[in-house]
């Protein structure tokens, strides 16, 4: 009897020795096929959010009707998605810190626009360092920008803007929202400090400015390839230029 219940038992452990060891090895089969990337020749999608492991958005490609809005530190803030087909980037914070942008088409009356740009954000702030195309049915503007920002929460101001929005239109409305976007301490919200491309009268230049934005260095050579060296006061009238070193 002992012996007959004895040989039971050992038929038992080993059919469930059997068991298991066949469950972990597909368990662990398992696992490892999922540690692989996985490989596409070519995939048509509309929309890839990359994310962090704790969900915060680092990347967004996406078309024009899936693209993303503004969004600061998770939260979506300012205008609505959908118009914005290319790439958004993301800090840390899950906050917009710049992208690449692109567009281009013909309309009805046979005039074209088309623009492209890769822009960078300040932190908490807009676009300070950007690569842009702009094309207006062969009117063109292409080069590097370099621009200063205040150090004004976008957040906060875009809220504060949305809000004197709502109020009724009239001069009250009109001084908050000049008020709201007035220089802080004489710092504009925003003023270009540098650009280096082509403008669209199809000359070449390099745009030296001060900090309230008004050019006050500028390198020229024009469409004709005529070069000149030109020196700006405050109000934009040249006061010396090379070659000629004239004073006006």
């Amino acid at each position: 009897m002992d012996e007959r219940r004895i040989a039971r038992e050992l038929r038992a452990l080993k059919l469930y020795a059997a068991l298991s060891t066949s469950v972990l090895l597909v368990l662990a089969l398992t696992a490892f096929r999922r540690a692989q990337p996985t490989k596409f020749t070519e995939i048509d999608v509309e929309r890839i959010n990359v994310v962090e492991p704790d969900g915060k958005l680092r990347m967004v490609i996406s078309n024009r009707p899936r693209s993303i809005g503004p969004i600061y530190k998770g939260k979506p803030f300012g205008y609505p998605g959908g118009g914005r087909p290319g790439i958004i980037f993301f800090n840390d914070e899950g906050t917009e810190n710049g992208g690449l942008g692109f567009s281009g088409s013909r309309g009805a009356d046979g005039r074209y626009r088309a623009s492209s740009q890769l822009a960078f954000d300040q932190y908490e702030s807009d676009q300070i360092l950007y690569l842009s195309y702009d094309d207006r049915n062969g009117t063109r503007r292409t080069g590097l920008t370099v621009a200063d920002r205040a150090e004004a929460n976008i957040f906060d101001l875009v809220q504060a803007r949305d809000s004197l929005q709502k109020l009724p239109n009239g001069p009250a409305r009109d001084s908050a929202l000049a008020k709201l976007m007035a220089p802080r301490n004489g710092v504009p919200l925003a003023a270009t400090r540098v650009f280096l491309g082509r403008d669209p009268e199809k000359a070449a230049v390099v745009n030296l400015s001060d900090a309230q934005g008004r050019a006050r260095l500028r390198l020229v050579v024009d469409s004709l390839g005529r070069a000149r060296v030109e020196f700006l006061d405050a109000a934009g009238k040249v006061t010396y230029s090379l070659p000629d070193s004239a004073r006006r």
